[in-house]
């Protein structure tokens, strides 16, 4: 009987993103491997590795009772039929929810924290939910993947990993270095600074628009690229703050894209002023390029880079801690931060290689099924 893994994420187009290598990997070892995500148009790509996939109705941040209680329904109903070998599951509502059908249904299960979301970073009733919920969903996994140190920390101190559970941290999703390729250095007058990010507070957009706007007094010849779509409860906030940047040539605007590459190779440094991360897949690919991060001096952010070196890191959440980071990169020659760009590569290669990752999967779940 031939075996199965059944993939259980929130996003398709993340799943292929960063993950397709283990889809892939788990093909080639000889398993069947079914995957269950919602289709936001990225799912056929899915498809065209050669897995089974299962349309999946999950709201990635509502609190809607009934539809979570329905998503739980819907794992428990895929499972039995599935019979899974093994389940691996990503985010919040399938790591909680899936995992407890996993639980219920004796069905040999690993979970990857890919990062607390927001709703576990701040106090409250929804966090201590939330805690609770990840208590009884981890409670019988296999293995417990993490991202960085500061997610194992916190939800050992909260009580959700049960005395000897199995734990590894590894990095992020790492980064496909073949894919992501050194980029050769822009040419032009222009010092293109480029933001990849969900368009919400918690990624630090406001923090972003406002060093932008005192930088640019400063430096003309300075230019803050933003990628990303808005998340809807913050639109009314932050889209009329962008559109009056970019009327006077501070901010240019592009939207969800999926040519990011081109944009990486445009720009001469990349920023990323997120409050908290799993492990930023932005840095890593944009170290891949060859391309000068200044992030957040948080965890999921600083293991990616070299403060001084390969970046520069500064305060989260402060505008002013950003504003000096980037004045203080555009102190430094062109040959200073083609060598930052140069450092962030090599780096991202001795440390966050996909393959790696891709490894630490295999070897996790082929214990899981005695292979």
């Amino acid at each position: 009987m031939r075996k199965t893994v059944l993939i259980l994420g929130n996003s398709d187009s993340g799943l292929y993103d960063f993950r397709k290598e283990v889809l892939t990997a788990l093909m080639e070892e000889g398993y069947e491997v079914h995957v269950s995500v919602p289709d936001t148009g990225h799912a056929k790509k899915i498809d065209a590795l050669g897995c089974v996939r299962h349309g999946t109705d999950l709201d990635r941040r509502g609190m809607n009772p009934l539809r979570d209680a329905k998503l739980f329904f819907f794992y428990l109903r895929l499972i039995r039929r599935v019979r899974p070998g093994a389940v691996l599951t990503y985010t919040i509502k399938p790591n909680i929810y899936g995992g407890m059908a996993c639980r219920l249904l004796r069905a040999p299960y690993l979970v990857n924290i890919t990062g607390l979301g927001t709703t576990l970073e701040h106090e409250g009733l929804l966090q201590k939910m939330i805690v609770l919920l990840y208590r009884e969903s981890l409670r019988a996994a296999a293995c417990i993947f993490f991202q960085n140190r500061r997610n194992l920390d916190f939800m050992r101190e909260k009580g959700c990993l049960k005395k000897g559970a199995k734990t590894r941290v590894i990095s992020g999703s790492g980064v496909n270095l073949q894919e992501h390729p050194f980029r050769p250095w822009p040419r032009g007058e222009e010092v293109k600074f480029l933001s990849v990010m969900r368009i919400m507070e918690d990624k630090g957009i406001g923090e972003l628009l406002e060093a932008a706007e005192a930088v640019h007094a400063l430096h003309p010849e300075t230019v803050f690229q933003i990628l990303g779509a808005y998340e809807e409860e913050s639109r009314g906030r932050y889209e009329p703050i962008i559109e009056g940047l970019q009327s006077r040539g501070i901010v240019r605007y592009y939207g969800y894209r999926d040519d990011i590459a081109d944009f990486y190779e445009g720009c001469q440094a990349v920023i990323h002023p997120s409050y908290h991360e799993g492990m930023s897949n932005v840095l890593q690919e944009a170290a891949a390029a060859g391309r000068p991060v200044l992030a957040s001096d948080i965890s999921g952010c600083r293991e990616i880079f070299e403060d001084g070196i390969s970046g520069i890191a500064f305060l989260p959440r402060d505008a002013a801690s950003l504003k000096d980071a980037i004045l203080t990169f555009l102190t430094l020659s062109g040959g200073q931060r083609q060598k930052m760009g140069e450092n962030a590569r090599a780096y991202v290669e001795r440390h966050f290689d996909r393959k790696e990752v891709v490894r630490a999967y295999l070897e996790e779940i082929r214990s899981v099924d005695g292979r």
